[in-house]
């Protein structure tokens, strides 16, 4: 292949690649209007990303006092919204556009309203136990109550008789509940369990220095290299002027002064509309530069894997919390409302709502195994999560502020009624876990057009069969089979941003989305992160009209390439079972159509006949490709073309296959 036409399609390739500097240009005016889209919709609630609004709405609902709990559920909802605004904010602006205080504030923002929230809760909860005599129920004597509403499931019951015989509670007639021991049933107890279906105990990830400090090195050469230019253009703009002035007075005459002043109007045009330019292009090319960067740096793997864990910690770069959180709290009942003359009259301790410590700091007087046995606990699993093994349960150790196994005894796990039973010798809160790379390495992959600018994206894993619509900027659980069997989830057919589609496919526990440390916990096929990067883009600039798949050649070449099916789809109609596939090899710099096929006996690298090495994906299929196909590519969506390209460097298809 010879230099010139290497040169020529290099060129071509750049220019086509605009659309991710475009798509960049794009987001960037998306985040800038949130704003002032937030200001006129005058809903009254607060935009949390202004300090100032937030800190307002943060101590107003301080003052309030006295909320039952179905009014701080009401109110739950707007604070849950705003923290996922700000979450959402911090995951959606890149590395080298997020400065250091802007982190701090939204994340101190964020951990205050979690605060707030679970005190607010707590202060309910005291209010509704001091009630507990008037809500008591008719045969057991003991009041019972479950609230429920979308976000959160609140269980409590109140020992008032405290019946030495009264060990198993159960709430509403299921089996979630408590098994307790004789010094539990005959104590002034109460025992709640709050099952947020969120996680706001797990502490917040912080952004990764490596990323900020690489990509503000870039964001710093893009301003420098801006103020040099300004200062090029400004330097040109004087001397043209003063040129221009020189040759004006020159000439005496009155007719010619008025023609070289029109001409000087005209060139003084023309080199301000050309500087004009020059920065429109610096200015794309630089953007293009550090979204190149920030894209590469997706896929390079850490170096170390965490090791400063203490003994039963749970490794959240392994595992993931799914489920939400269960608060599991033994509280000493509060002084309860009294009838007196009419009134009613209750005692309100200073120091609030107060938990009963057990087992007890001292137990000198008791036999400890005997008299404070660990308690048996039932929960419910959330019906919105997929769990593909028995989940593992951890509880949350408030010192080291991580999440721990120990403690914990005699797990075991009702599928069917998603009931997990076991038992706990301290209360505290506590969550079910999941291997985040059960769902890894994928056993194959393929991407399909679907229709313009709309493609499917679809996972095989050993447990399940993922299957992904993209269209422009948005994404949607199109189906999901687990076990072969079709399972039915919340997330189908909604359409959401990349960036909220994939939180929200993690907290489902359909997590195929790599981290920089997954590379510890699979067996992968690595691929070096420049030619997995560039074939990524690639396939997303040709996938609106080639479907391309995963190959078993992909594991025998060497980790400078890549090699994958690649054939012309232009059908809206489903494929045919066994599709005449090409096979390309790609490094990265040099594209080839490999001889074998996916059932060849061995592994060849020999080009087929009849073809020739390209520079670029696109100038490959561009050999056997009909001029609809070519069409189609040229007339893509910037917005469609990145989506397709994130979500490929998110899943990894290539090297976590």
């Amino acid at each position: 292949m010879d230099l010139e036409r290497r040169n020529e399609e290099l060129e071509e390739l750049y220019l086509l690649e605009r659309c991710f500097p475009e798509a960049e240009k794009l987001k960037r005016e998306t985040r800038l209007l949130s704003q002032w889209k937030h200001y006129i919709q005058c809903d009254g609630s607060p935009d949390p990303s202004v300090s100032q609004e937030i800190n307002t709405f943060i101590s107003l609902w301080k003052e309030e006092t006295n909320e039952t709990f179905e009014e701080v559920i009401g109110k739950s909802k707007l604070v849950l919204n705003l923290i996922d605004k700000l979450k959402l904010i911090l995951l959606e602006t890149p590395p080298y556009d997020l400065q250091d205080k802007i982190v701090t504030q939204y994340q101190g923002s964020i951990l205050e309203l979690q605060e707030l929230l679970h005190c607010k809760f707590n202060t309910a909860t005291e209010i509704l136990l001091r009630q507990a005599s008037t809500l008591a129920d008719l045969d057991s004597g003991n009041m019972e109550k479950v609230i429920q509403d979308e976000n959160i499931t609140l269980y409590v019951w109140a020992n008032l008789k405290k019946n030495p015989r009264y060990r198993s509670v159960r709430f509403s007639e299921t089996q979630i509940g408590f098994e307790i021991p004789r010094i539990l049933a005959t104590s002034d107890i109460a025992l709640r369990l709050l099952h947020t279906h969120y996680d706001q105990v797990t502490p917040l990830r912080p952004v990764p220095t490596s990323l900020q400090e690489h990509t503000s090195t870039i964001t710093n050469l893009v301003r420098d290299e801006e103020k040099n230019l300004e200062a090029a253009i400004s330097k040109e703009m004087q001397e043209e002027c003063k040129q221009e002035e020189n040759e004006s007075n020159s000439v005496h005459e009155e007719e010619i002064k008025v023609e070289d002043q029109g001409e000087t109007e005209v060139k003084m045009s023309s080199v301000q509309e050309e500087p004009e330019v020059t920065k429109c292009e610096l200015e794309m090319k630089l953007i293009s530069e550090t979204v190149l960067a920030a894209q590469l740096l997706l896929l390079e793997n850490a170096h170390e894997k965490p090791s400063d864990l203490d003994d039963n910690e749970v490794d959240l770069c392994q595992f993931t919390t799914l489920g939400g959180v269960y608060h599991l709290d033994i509280l000493e009942l509060p002084p309860q409302c009294k009838p007196m003359k009419g009134w009613m009259v209750v005692e309100i301790l200073k120091e609030g709502l107060q938990k009963y410590i057990y087992p007890p700091e001292t137990t000198e007087d008791f036999e400890t195994e005997y008299s404070f046995p660990p308690i048996e606990v039932t929960l419910e699993v959330h019906e919105n999560v997929i769990f593909f093994e028995d989940p593992m349960v951890a509880r949350w150790d408030a010192e080291g502020k991580h999440w721990k196994t120990d403690g914990i005894s005699n797990v075991s796990y009702k599928s069917e009624e998603r009931l997990i039973t076991f038992n706990l010798e301290t209360f505290g809160p506590v969550t079910l876990i999941q291997d985040s790379h059960i769902n890894m390495p994928y056993q194959s992959w393929e991407l399909r057009p679907l229709d313009v600018n709309k493609v499917l994206l679809s996972v095989t894993t050993i447990f399940a069969e993922i299957q992904i619509q993209i269209k422009e900027n948005l994404c949607m659980l199109a189906s999901i089979k687990v076990n072969n069997k079709k399972h039915s989830s919340i997330l189908e057919g909604r359409w959401m941003t990349p960036v909220s589609f994939i939180t929200a496919l993690k907290e489902a526990g359909l997590n195929i989305f790599p981290t920089r440390h997954s590379h510890f916990y699979v067996i992968i096929n690595y691929k070096v992160p420049l030619t997995e990067m560039k074939a990524y883009r690639q396939m997303a600039l040709l996938s609106s009209a080639f479907a391309f798949g995963w190959s078993r050649w992909n594991m025998l070449c060497d980790s400078k390439k890549v090699v994958f099916k690649v054939r012309e789809h232009l059908r809206k109609e489903e494929p045919i079972e066994d599709p005449n596939w090409a096979l390309l090899m790609f490094s990265g710099d040099r594209a080839q159509r490999l001889k074998i096929d996916e059932y060849s006996d061995t592994f060849s690298e020999a080009l087929k006949e009849e073809t020739e090495f390209h520079s670029t994906l696109y100038h490959m299929v561009k050999d056997f490709a009909s001029e609809e196909a070519m069409e189609k590519i040229r007339s893509s969506n910037d917005q469609f073309i990145d989506s397709v390209g994130h979500m490929l460097l998110l899943t990894r298809v290539l090297s976590y296959s």
